[in-house]
């Protein structure tokens, strides 16, 4: 096994990966350190599913589950890339990809009859959504801006939308019948297994069974109404129409698999509701499933004039929808990713609360979010920039996260107990002694779901929270709501650790409203603070507060202290990496900002000198530390805009810088001797290559694929400078 694994993911941290990590691997063997990868990518995964219907040449080995093995050790050194987390509609396309590519893959069954079906679709159903973070995982997240970063970031404020007191962009949640108000948890005094079961009139159906639970075990059930659901989004279309705002739906179909996109789905229909109503059993068999979204339903209803031209008549009667991309008419509801929430929000919030319209134009927002979990963190967001006007980038200080996740901590584990109701009865959860430890009554069409977190976790989260409130000093925040009856059981594990710490009078405790409103308010003083959160609520708030701060969450540092002792390190978020594809293949330029790489990497090769005692790699380390600081300090980072630089020359730079960095060092002479000539041939090929580099830009790229590219072509778009690969390959 290489000493640091670097991952094979998709989009765009890929592409850049064709052009960053030839010059990774050139610059770590001068240290002894090997660089390999590891294929989590959704075609790659694909792929190692289905090894039966390939040739032997074509068949790949399971990279996530043999990365899942690895972050159990304490020798785990992994850098790990954002990756698709894939919706029903990605996954069709990316196996439809790989069957024009020559791969013999079974399509994947929407109404799976045979075994067989049955059998490929529970293979396909496991890649769908949060399928990687879970497995990789094994350790709780302290993810924060790297301080050359956010102190770049001040000194060079982003620009950011003007709120105004009287916007009429609001957020919009479910008064009942939620998750939220549904929630109850409890905490198991002992090991237990445990089964779901759904008892109706006509008998009992075991949902799930087996499961398994250690001591100390927070288990939670809810479940959202799916009449109260439609009756909400009715109310919100209506009064959307009637506030002069335009409707837009977050929601995170990605991540919460199973959950979100039939929340999804009933959107999708109430939006259509009379279409529904008078053309349901047609379009039914047509083959149309409203939870993917309103694309995939143009397409299977075009060749049909009659719902085609009542699809028209409702559409001119509701409200201007929230736009992925007006030029081409993709709405806020065609595909259930392109819309996630965690990105999403804050890029509406950074815009002074406005969204794009079908005409092309900003407009105020009517944000639905059903669920009421965490949709107060918005709502107080909105309200504080309406009461304060925009945050200041320059002046703003910092907010930290320490986040629970750790072996598929809360709701993002909560995949294979939840159920789409079909028949009105009681779901309940048995333990193997008899208990009922919870039960719902429920109605065919509600949502009901289970998710837990381990005892393990839980005390690890805690005690890294401690260890970073003690390293930064500064105000520290439990995102965790008394009344909220998960929020409860966890806080009853936070408060003894911190009394027997001796440290409870350094923390606080609120509910997620007014903890958003407290680090608001510090952060505009120029202050910092520390949000110590739940598995969700990290995610999200991993975004907000850096595209405040930053003006993006792709250049954030996020270390996974991996609770065996290895180390992850995450380089930031992928939510724009599909735009930046389609930028490069139409105009050759590609506006990925690799930044979080070069933090992640140099933590990794910090982390690796400590790991195995290679002082070389601390050496390597500390100059990409500098090498990062020149990316900042220089203007470095790519462009937007076709014809200025890009990522590719971002790397240019950062080698050059490194380079430089290692040449001057006087901790290891050997090293600086190997890199002098390197950073000399880097400096005085500099107009050679920029110019290389520039010649590139502009033409269409043909990259052999999306999902799954051709590695000769990608390799030859991210690595277009002869002279740049001449030093590095040598």
């Amino acid at each position: 096994m290489s000493d640091i694994i670097y991952t094979k993911v998709d989009e765009a941290p890929e592409l850049a990966s064709a052009s960053f990590l030839p010059i990774i691997q050139k610059f770590a063997a001068a240290a002894g350190v090997s660089v390999g990868t590891k294929d989590i990518s959704l075609a790659g995964r694909i792929l190692a599913a289905f090894p039966d219907y390939l040739t032997q040449d074509q068949r790949q080995s399971d990279d996530l589950a043999e990365l899942g093995k690895l972050v159990k050790t304490a020798g785990a050194n992994v850098i790990k890339l954002p990756n698709i987390s894939a919706s029903v509609p990605q996954l069709v396309a990316a196996v439809k990809e790989l069957q024009a590519q020559g791969y013999a893959l079974p399509d994947y069954p929407e109404t799976p009859s045979t075994d067989e079906e049955k059998t490929v679709r529970a293979k396909y159903d496991a890649l769908k959504g949060s399928a990687v973070n879970p497995v990789l995982r094994e350790g709780n997240s302290d993810r924060r801006a790297a301080k050359a970063v956010k102190s770049f970031a001040q000194k060079n404020p982003h620009r950011m939308g003007d709120w105004v007191a009287d916007s009429k962009t609001r957020v919009s949640s479910m008064s009942g019948n939620d998750f939220f108000s549904n929630e109850v948890s409890a905490t198991l005094a002992t090991e237990a297994t445990a089964k779901i079961v759904l008892e109706t009139a006509d008998g009992e159906t075991v949902l799930k069974d087996g499961i398994t639970y250690p001591a100390g075990t927070v288990v939670d059930a809810t479940f959202m109404s799916g009449a109260a659901l439609d009756a909400f989004l009715a109310e919100e279309i209506a009064s959307t129409k009637a506030d002069g705002t335009l409707f837009s739906l977050h929601m995170k179909a990605t991540m919460m698999k199973v959950s979100d996109p039939i929340i999804f789905g009933h959107a999708v229909k109430a939006w259509l509701a009379p279409v529904f109503e008078k053309f349901g059993e047609k379009m039914d068999a047509l083959g149309v499933n409203p939870n993917q979204g309103l694309g995939a339903l143009l397409d299977k209803v075009a060749g049909e004039a009659d719902i085609m031209a009542a699809i028209e008549e409702v559409t001119s009667a509701r409200p201007p929808m929230y736009m992925v991309d007006s030029d081409k008419g993709i709405t806020n509801l065609h595909v259930p990713s392109d819309v996630i929430i965690d990105a999403s929000m804050p890029a509406l919030i950074r815009a002074g609360g406005k969204g794009w319209g079908p005409d092309g134009k900003e407009a105020d927002t009517n944000c639905v979010i059903p669920d009421n979990s965490y949709a107060p963190v918005y709502d107080e967001s909105v309200k504080f920039f309406k009461e304060n006007g925009k945050l200041d980038p320059a002046t703003a200080g910092t907010v930290q996260n320490i986040g629970l996740m750790a072996q598929k901590a809360e709701e993002y584990g909560s995949h294979p107990t939840t159920f789409e109701i079909e028949t009105a009865g009681t779901v309940k959860m048995i333990l193997d002694d008899g208990t009922v430890l919870h039960s719902h009554a429920v109605l065919p069409g509600d949502i009901w779901r289970s998710a837990s977190a381990r005892k393990a976790p839980i005390e690890d989260w805690v005690n890294l929270a401690i260890a970073r409130q003690k390293a930064e000093g500064t105000r520290a925040i439990f995102w965790l709501d008394a009344n909220r009856a998960h929020d409860a059981q966890l806080i009853a594990y936070v408060k003894p650790i911190l009394e027997a710490q001796g440290v409870a009078d350094k923390f606080e405790i609120m509910a997620p409203r007014e903890a958003t409103r407290a680090s608001l308010e510090t952060i505009t003083k120029g202050a910092d603070t520390i949000a110590i959160t739940g598995n969700v609520l990290r995610d999200y708030l991993t975004d907000l507060f850096p595209i405040l701060e930053l003006a993006t969450s792709a250049k954030m540092l996020s270390i996974v202290k991996l609770m065996n002792g290895g180390g992850l390190f995450e380089t930031g978020a992928g939510g724009s990496a599909p735009k930046h594809v389609q930028q490069l293949q139409s105009e050759n330029h590609l506006r990925w900002d690799s930044l979080g790489e070069f933090c992640a990497l140099g933590e990794s090769l910090t982390f690796l000198s400590e790991q195995k005692g290679n002082e070389k790699a601390r050496v390597l380390g500390q100059a990409v530390d500098a090498a990062t600081q020149g990316i900042l300090d220089d203007g470095r980072s790519p462009s937007r805009k076709v014809g200025e630089p890009d990522n590719r020359n971002s790397h240019y730079w950062f080698a050059r810088y490194w380079a430089e960095a290692l040449s001057r060092q006087n901790s290891d002479p050997e090293l600086a001797e190997y890199f002098a000539p390197v950073a000399k041939a880097l400096a005085e090929g500099e107009a050679d290559i920029l110019a290389e580099l520039a010649a590139a830009q502009g033409p269409a790229v043909d990259l052999g694929g999306y999902y799954r590219t051709d590695p000769v072509k990608t390799a030859a778009a991210m690595r277009p400078s002869a002279t740049l690969n001449a030093i590095i390959d040598q």
